[in-house]
Formats: structure tokens, C-alpha cells, sequence
């Protein structure tokens, strides 16, 4: 709290509150994305595109996934306090796809379950967020099946004055609900032609403190009772004082970036990027608060240290000579680290298993118009290199054992290439036609160099998928900024490392074994949109229906003849990963934004989503990741030197006939009902105090209530008071 205050001492510029493309901008021809790789304005997409670009809503949150979770447009799904799993009208974790400044983040061990990956983009860099909704993978390729979240950081600056210019900003935060303490600092030296960009972010994140207003029907939900704690070799479980506090979740975190840009000419650039993010032990808080009985599952369960590495260059030429006019290529190199470590309660064996991911990648992009016609064609490749190891240690003696790794242990890689072309038709200044095509590659192989443990019945894996893609829209948009749009795509998702070779414990007495059999998942969508800007009045809905076929479930398996095994010292069902799937998913969202004064709004956006799948044996079941009616709304005040903003975030109920009985909709953290309905109020204010000088301060969770994210494992934050400081200079 004191850094902050300290904070507001410097300058620093005011920033508005609330900017997407689905809000309220002067006209359609205001709304720029870049959903198709290059800028394009909003009313020539078919697909529906959301913009989040308010300075506030991405850099004044704990982190990326809060960010989307805020925005009231994405569902997040949380099992730790360090993670958040964004969810995309049904479609999770490795069925969608995350990039990062062009490059694909999702790499060869992306399970289909839930994922922490996104917080290691530095939200306090980000420039934008573009989330793209439905099959996108003509553009994107594999594990597009739900959408894309694509996210962009900031650039180095030129100078402005022919002179070399250093600026810079520091923004300071500070949450009581989890003893949030994070800052950031940036430097920016800017020449005529050259421009260096450094980011430096460190965030401390204590224990978070879930709210104390419980629904009376389940008064005791959410409340961690006893904590863990090691005395001699031995392990107690103690009676937690306040259990509204969920020890352990907090962890800290440190995130590097550096851009360095070359302007060789106004129409020719070169950028060089480099990011850096890591953590300490993350606690997979879900899984320490899990009892057998009267005890603790897990006496520890923590991912260690979680670090991204990433070197790219850029290439961006526009306005060429040639036959392409915009050219873009990016080459990127990125060393992710994962692992995971375990001990039951009350025993001395602590498993650890590690796994270190190279991804190599090149993309090419580039544009060609022609009067009404542009001609995008790309190419892409990226290579998965996967090392897998294990061991067991006795935290008394010391002695080390073999123990299976997670992923296979022998030489694993994995290869997607693809070339792609997108179209699009300027029929007349109304109506757009778009259409693309892509063909894909995908290549797999993965070695088993110890069996004797696993037992399995193969020594190597190898695959190749191909699949081809594709999309076709129609976009009417009017002279009184009215958009229809109505859009044809497909997507796919090649099974990958995780897929093919995992072994894991999905929950105690769940044992997950290899299927070399699977194959490539498919989504087949059919979407109409509708959007209306205005000076007072704005509107948009969007209305999906999408077929998934082959799709992958976690159902019962046969390994080695048996349907049980035994696993970490617990005899377990045994389940796989199987094509046996047909699902439909379907829904809708809405949203509208009326200003009935001057500088006073009021917005809000919902979305609904259904899924089921059938299958021979299981007849018609809940499709799992879907997430209940969720939404947002606000009223919103924007003065000369001050905003205001009162909000709700609300979740509708998930029944218990609603979850998937085998997938990952975790029942075991809901109530015996399923996941109670909920809403919040908020209010946050900024305050321009000097001409750049600005201070923004905010009440989450008013009412302290008590709730949880469908199939989330740790409740959020109660009553949060925050502020957040940035400074100039």
C-alpha cells in the first residue's frame, strides 16, 4: 500500500475505462482489428471479434486471465490462485488457441483439461487482447476449435522529434483480498530510426481470502478447516484459524521483456523480441484441500517453477512494389518449463516429474490487392522438441526411485506445418465476402525407452495427421453503421503429446493411460451476428450452432486387459483419451451499451452456451467446459478529470445434471447440488489528479459474497479493496 501511495507522486497519463469492439465506437469504419493477421476494419470480418484495449481493464488486474475474467465477455476457469483457463463458447485449454504477438503459445503437452499458461503474458505490457469466436483454424491452424486468443504487447516508440527521447512509466498495485504488491517498470529510448522497449514486472500474491456471505443452503462451502504442516518426519493436520483463507494459493512471480525496433524505411520494419516470464512454486490449491475420510489427501502438491522463454523476430513491410504489398514474417524460438510435485499425507515419498518443451516456429504471411479482391496467403511451421523425466525421493532417507514420467521418456517431437489462403471480396461498399482454405500437417512421434513400469504394450508412438479447413462469410454493413454477418467455418485439433503418451491421476482412484489409436478432432460452425453502432444507442448478438465431431472423451478403458490399476500406491479406474464422440454446441450473447447522458453509459453483455455429446455406450451426455449464463453489467461515468464505474460479474447455476460425469467439470469441488448461481458488485473510480497524473482505486466484491467459477477448485476473492498507481516520466 505504501509503494502505491508513494506512486502518485509522479505523473502519469489518464486512461479511459471501458474500449472493445463489440461497445459503443463512433461508427464501424472507428473499429480496427486484426483477427485476419493484418489491420482490417471491423465490418469486412464475418467473424465475431472482441477488442479489449482499455489501459485499465488490461493492466490494472492481478493478471491475464483476470483480465479476461473481468471483461465479461470469456468465461475463466481457475483450479489455483496462479492459473486461469480461458473458456470459449464451450471449448477450453488445448480447444483454443493462445498466442502471443503472432506466435502460437500452445505447444505439444497443452492438455485438454485446464491451463495456468496464460499468465505468463505480462498483462501489465499488453496493448490489446483480440478474442476470436468459432473455429478459426484456416488462419490459425490446430487446437482453433473453439477460437483464438490473440494478445499483443507493446512496442518500442520512436522518437517524435528527429531526437533520441527516453521515457518511461511505474505502475505500483496493491489487493487486499489476496495481499496483492506488484510493480512494473518501463523504459523506452526512442531515435529516428531505432527504439528500445524494457518491461520489468515482480508480483508478490499472498493467501487468498474467499468471502464470508455464504448461501445458507451450503454454509460451510468453500471454507478450507485444517492446514498441513510437517513437525519432525511426520505430517499434522491442524485446524486452519481463519478458514476463509485458502492456505496455501499465493505464489510470486517475475516477468521480462525487451524490444528492440529498426525502422529502415516508413515502410519496411524490424523487431526484435524477447520475454521472459517465471514463477515460484505455484500450489495446486484443488488438490490440497481434497480429504480421504477425515484427512488430507496431499500433504504437498505444487507446480514448480513455471517459465516461458521466448526470442522472435519481426518482419513487417507494407506498401510494397511487388505483387504482395504487406509482408509479415515472424521466426520465433521458445524454452518452456513445467513440472509437478507431489506427496500423499503421512507419506515420505515425494514424486517430481519435470518437462522442458523447444518450440521452433516460422511464419509467413503476406497480401496482395487487387480493386475489390485482397489475396492473403500464408505459410507456417513450428517443431516441438519434449524431454520427460521423473524420479522419487524419501524426504527422510533420501533415497531416489524410478517412478513413470508424466509424457513419454524417450526422443518425443512433434511438427505442424500448413500453407493457407484467406480472400476477401469487396462486393460493393455494403456487402464483404470472405472465404479461405487451409491444408495441414501435423506429425508425431513419440518413444517409450522404459516400459517396465508402465507395462505398455507399445515402445513408440508415431502419427501423421492431414487435414484441410476452411471458411466462408458474408458481411452487410450499412451506412448507419448497422453489421450482419453471417460466417461458415471449420477447425481441427490434432491429438499431440499430451494426448498420445500421457499417465496421470485426473483425481484420486483415476488413472489416465495412452490410446495410440485417437485421431484429429473436428468443429464445423454456423454463426449469424448482428451489430448496430450509435451515438446513443448500441447493440450487438451473435447466434452459434457447432458440430464437434470425432471429439475426444475420457471414458473407461481396458489397459493390459484390466480396467483397474494400481498408481502412485492406489488402485485406480482406468480411463483414456477416445474418439468416440458427436457433440453440438450451441448458443448465444448479447450485448448493449445506451447513453442517456452526457459522459453516462450503461452496458452489459450475456452469454449462453450448451453442449452435449453421444456416444453408443453413454447415450446423450453433458459436453464438459461448459460454462452456465454468465455475464456483465455496468454503469459508467467519464468526467474531464474523473471516471467512475458501478459493475456486476454474475454466473447462472450448473446443475448437477448439467456436469459430465467423466470429463473435467470437477464436481468433487462443487456442492452436492453443482455450483450455485452468484453476482457481485463493484465499483472502481479514476482520478486524474495533475494533467498526468492519475490514481485509480476499487471495491470488488461488495457484499463479501461467497462463490466459485463452475469447475473451478479454489473460490474467489471476497470483499477486495485495490488500488493501482501509474507514473510518466
Amino acid at each position: 500500500m505504501a509503494l502505491c501511495l508513494f506512486a502518485c507522486f509522479y505523473e502519469l497519463r489518464a486512461q479511459e475505462l471501458g474500449d472493445t469492439a463489440s461497445g459503443n465506437p463512433k461508427s464501424l469504419n472507428d473499429v480496427v482489428v486484426f483477427s485476419s493477421k493484418f489491420a482490417e476494419k471491423f465490418k469486412r470480418i464475418a467473424q465475431t471479434v472482441d477488442v479489449i484495449k482499455s489501459k485499465p481493464q488490461l493492466n490494472f488486474q492481478a493478471n491475464t486471465a483476470d483480465v479476461l475474467m473481468n471483461s465479461g465477455k470469456l468465461f475463466v476457469q481457475k483450479s489455483q490462485q496462479g492459473g486461469g483457463s480461458p473458456v470459449i463458447r464451450g471449448f477450453e485449454a488445448s480447444r483454443i488457441l493462445l498466442m502471443v504477438d503472432g506466435i502460437r503459445m500452445n505447444n505439444a503437452i497443452y492438455r485438454a483439461g485446464h491451463l495456468q499458461n496464460i499468465i505468463t503474458v505480462d498483462n501489465l505490457l499488453l496493448d490489446r487482447i483480440e478474442v476470436i469466436y468459432g473455429p478459426s483454424s484456416t488462419l490459425y491452424g490446430s487446437d482453433a476449435l473453439g477460437g483464438v486468443v490473440s494478445m499483443t504487447t507493446k512496442n518500442p516508440l520512436l522518437s517524435t522529434n528527429g531526437k533520441t527521447q527516453v521515457t518511461g512509466s511505474t505502475t505500483l498495485r496493491y489487493a487486499s483480498a489476496i495481499n496483492e504488491n506488484r510493480g512494473n517498470i518501463q523504459f523506452n529510448i526512442g531515435g529516428k530510426k531505432w527504439a528500445s522497449l524494457t518491461s520489468v514486472s515482480y508480483g508478490s500474491f499472498g493467501d487468498l481470502v474467499q468471502g464470508k456471505n455464504r448461501n445458507a443452503a451450503y454454509p460451510d462451502f468453500g471454507k478450507k478447516n485444517f492446514i498441513v504442516e510437517r513437525v519432525g518426519n511426520a505430517d499434522f493436520a491442524k485446524v486452519n484459524p481463519n478458514p476463509d483463507k485458502q492456505t496455501a494459493s499465493g505464489y510470486q512471480q517475475v516477468d521480462i521483456a525487451q524490444k528492440f525496433l529498426f525502422q529502415a524505411t516508413d515502410k519496411i520494419q524490424h523487431i526484435i523480441n524477447l520475454q521472459f516470464s517465471n514463477t515460484n512454486d505455484i500450489p495446486r490449491y484443488d488438490r490440497l484441500s481434497e480429504k480421504s475420510g477425515v484427512l488430507p489427501v496431499f500433504a504437498e502438491w505444487y507446480y514448480g517453477p513455471q517459465i516461458r522463454n521466448m526470442a522472435a523476430y519481426h518482419f513487417n513491410a507494407t506498401q510494397q512494389q511487388g505483387f504482395f504489398q504487406d509482408i509479415k514474417i515472424t521466426a520465433s524460438y521458445q524454452d518452456i518449463e513445467e513440472s509437478r510435485i507431489s506427496r500423499r499425507f503421512q507419506n515420505n515419498n515425494k514424486d517430481y516429474r519435470w518437462e522442458r518443451v523447444n518450440i521452433f516456429g516460422i511464419v509467413f504471411d503476406a497480401k496482395h490487392y487487387s480493386k475489390k479482391n485482397e489475396w492473403h496467403i500464408g505459410a507456417e511451421t513450428y517443431s516441438n522438441f519434449v524431454r520427460s523425466t521423473a524420479e522419487r525421493v524419501n524426504i527422510v532417507s533420501n533415497a531416489k526411485s524410478r517412478i513413470t514420467t508424466r509424457y513419454a521418456d524417450g526422443p518425443t517431437s512433434m511438427a505442424t506445418h500448413a500453407i493457407y489462403a484467406q480472400h476477401t471480396y469487396k462486393i460493393n461498399d455494403r456487402f464483404t465476402l470472405n472465404d479461405g482454405l487451409r491444408l495441414n500437417l501435423v506429425q508425431m512421434n513419440a518413444r517409450f525407452v522404459d516400459t517396465v513400469l508402465t507395462k505398455f504394450p507399445f515402445a513408440k508412438v508415431k502419427q501423421s495427421n492431414k487435414a484441410v479447413t476452411g471458411n466462408i462469410g458474408i458481411v452487410y454493413a450499412s451506412n448507419n453503421n448497422l453489421r450482419a454477418a453471417f460466417v461458415l467455418s471449420s477447425g481441427f485439433r490434432s491429438p499431440n503429446v499430451d494426448d498420445l503418451s500421457k499417465v496421470f491421476d485426473s483425481r484420486t482412484g483415476l488413472v489416465v493411460v495412452p490410446n495410440t489409436t485417437i485421431r484429429s478432432e473436428y468443429t464445423y460452425n454456423a454463426e449469424f451476428s448482428l451489430n448496430k453502432y450509435g451515438k446513443v444507442f448500441s447493440y450487438g448478438a451473435s447466434v452459434f450452432y457447432t458440430l464437434f465431431r470425432n471429439a475426444l472423451v475420457l471414458d473407461k478403458f481396458n489397459f493390459n486387459s484390466q480396467d483397474s490399476i494400481f498408481y502412485s500406491g492406489v488402485k485406480s479406474a482406468v480411463y483414456a483419451l477416445q474418439n468416440k464422440a458427436a457433440a453440438r454446441v450451441y448458443g448465444f450473447s448479447v450485448n448493449a451499451a445506451y447513453n442517456f447522458a452526457k459522459g453516462t453509459s450503461i452496458d452489459g453483455v450475456v452469454t449462453y452456451t450448451k453442449g452435449k455429446f453421444t456416444d453408443p455406450l453413454n447415450g446423450s451426455i453433458p459436453l464438459d467446459h461448459v460454462p452456465p449464463i454468465y455475464g456483465r453489467f455496468a454503469l459508467k461515468h467519464i468526467a474531464a478529470k474523473w471516471q467512475a464505474e458501478f459493475y456486476s460479474l454474475f454466473n447462472g447455476w450448473k446443475r448437477l445434471a448439467d456436469y459430465n460425469p467423466n470429463g473435467e467439470d470437477n464436481l468433487q469441488y462443487a456442492t452436492a447440488d453443482g455450483m450455485p448461481s452468484w453476482i457481485t458488485l463493484n465499483m472502481r473510480m479514476a482520478v486524474k489528479i495533475q494533467p498526468k497524473l492519475n490514481l485509480q482505486l476499487a471495491v470488488e466484491n461488495i457484499a463479501d459474497k461467497n462463490y466459485r467459477y463452475f469447475a473451478s477448485g479454489i473460490s474467489a476473492p471476497g470483499r477486495n479493496f485495490s488500488i493501482t498507481c501509474s507514473a510518466n516520466f
